[in-house]
């Protein structure tokens, strides 16, 4: 194959990581596998435009993004739109779509797999019409992440410890609001503390990241009102990989769900992927099964015959 490989410098482990000889490992490893490659290494404020921009060519057969979550994202949504295979370089803190895919969470080991594998038919998953490969939630969250950029951090333990402190103002503070859903016909209104949304249900006795990225469907969580203790209780299980077996979360899973929410009185934000972001009243969910074509490796469950170079 011909592949451009895109890393966000700026990116998790990237920052402390001497990019021209990462750049040099990369491009040994995929030339010895029979591949051609090209290594690009951009800043953050440039990597939009660069996957752009790489992913229109036509004389690519794969494109490989390597970064946190948010870089990951972002690259999802540009190889969807574009048709692209997409591999992923893990670098971030949480690196929550690499796990479902089963890749090394080691930067210098995941280039290895990929140089080796297979490209597969994936799902994404989308709030209207904004792509998102793990998840979209609101309520706790969402909180969680503003109290966390209220906080001043410039390394992975940096950020750590500004989600620790925000993880403390979320339980003493938790968020309590009414939705209104509509899944596959299916309509219902509910008083919550959090809403989750998941490209594929998560897995049992993980983080809160999906098992397989072929499953078809969203999965979809609510958490009722908490207090102090309910929501400490309730991020424990998600650290211990418990949080499908917590007591208070409800879960369906769907292709398309609808969110409204009746009594939006002032400004209120989501998280997708990662990132927080303005909502509005009414929010649309779907799944599109099949349809993010994906780089991953060759002795993943469900993956085809190796790729020919």
């Amino acid at each position: 194959m011909k592949i451009k490989a895109i890393f966000n410098r700026d990116g998790g482990t990237f920052r402390t990581t001497d990019m021209t000889a990462y750049g040099s490992k990369v491009e040994a490893i995929f030339r010895d596998a029979g591949h051609q490659i090209e290594i690009a290494t951009v800043s953050g404020a440039e990597m939009q435009e660069a996957l752009e921009k790489t992913c229109r060519r036509g004389d690519l057969d794969a494109i490989v993004a390597g970064g946190g979550d948010g870089t990951i994202s972002a690259a999802a949504g540009v190889a969807w739109k574009t048709g692209m295979p997409l591999g992923v370089v893990p670098a971030g803190t949480m690196n929550l779509f690499a796990r479902t895919l089963k890749l090394p969470l080691d930067i210098w080991k995941a280039p290895e797999v990929l140089a080796q594998g297979t490209i597969i038919d994936g799902d994404i998953g989308s709030a209207d019409g904004r792509a998102f490969v793990h998840q979209f939630s609101m309520g706790l969250h969402a909180r969680m992440v503003r109290y966390r950029e209220s906080f001043s951090f410039r390394s992975r333990l940096g950020k750590i410890t500004a989600s620790t402190r925000a993880a403390l103002g979320v339980i003493l503070n938790p968020p309590d609001f009414e939705i209104e859903f509509d899944v596959d016909g299916h309509h219902e209104s509910r008083h919550v503390s959090a809403v989750s949304v998941s490209n594929n249900p998560f897995g049992r006795d993980t983080l809160m990241y999906a098992d397989d990225v072929t499953a078809g469907h969203l999965g979809f969580y609510t958490a009722p009102p908490l207090s102090p203790p309910g929501v400490a209780k309730l991020a424990l299980d998600v650290m211990r990989g418990k949080f499908r077996d917590n007591p208070v979360i409800t879960e369906m899973s769907g292709h398309a769900l609808d969110l409204h929410f009746p009594k939006v009185d002032r400004k209120i934000n989501c998280v997708i992927d990662g990132e927080l972001l303005p909502m509005g009243r009414d929010v649309a969910l779907r799944i599109h099964p099949g349809e993010l074509k994906l780089l991953v490796g060759a002795d993943r469950p469900g993956s085809g015959p190796q790729v020919s170079p």
